[in-house]
């Protein structure tokens, strides 16, 4: 489905204002130092959904990697640590490590995601990944 513009509409009353309580009041809005009423400017926030979707894709858009480079390293070393000390990688290799788990996850993601629609959900939950990976024949 194509995203298409909404065309303005004319107003058919004014809104009623609502009333805040005094701490919120002073984390939702913030002072106009240019406006000569004195009035407070709202802070803009996106509807519920909005910025995930937005997120969706962006990430769905890019190629680069999703972890960062330098804690997953030190995770494959610590894995590595209980196998055999004094081990060395190379640079390539980690890469490549790397790119394996994410494209692992993301799979695994797109697994779950599809067995929580399964059960008339949006929210994935652990039983839906222990679902996922019993079909896939990675877990009993």
């Amino acid at each position: 489905m194509a995203r298409t513009k909404q065309t303005a509409r004319k107003s058919t009353g004014a809104k009623v204002p609502r009333k805040h309580i005094g701490s919120k009041q002073a984390h939702k809005q913030t002072p106009v130092s240019s406006s000569s009423s004195g009035g407070v400017k709202k802070v803009h926030r996106y509807r519920p959904g909005t910025v995930a979707l937005r997120e969706i894709r962006k990430y769905q858009k890019s190629t680069d990697l999703l972890i960062r480079k330098l804690p997953f390293q030190r995770l494959v070393r610590e894995i590595a640590q209980e196998f055999k000390t004094d081990l060395r990688f190379q640079s390539a290799a980690i890469g490549a490590l790397q790119e394996a788990s994410e494209a692992y996850l993301v799979g695994l993601f797109e697994d779950t995601n599809l067995c929580a629609i399964h059960a008339k959900r949006v929210t994935i939950m652990p039983k839906d990944i222990h679902l996922a990976r019993r079909i896939r024949g990675e877990r009993s």
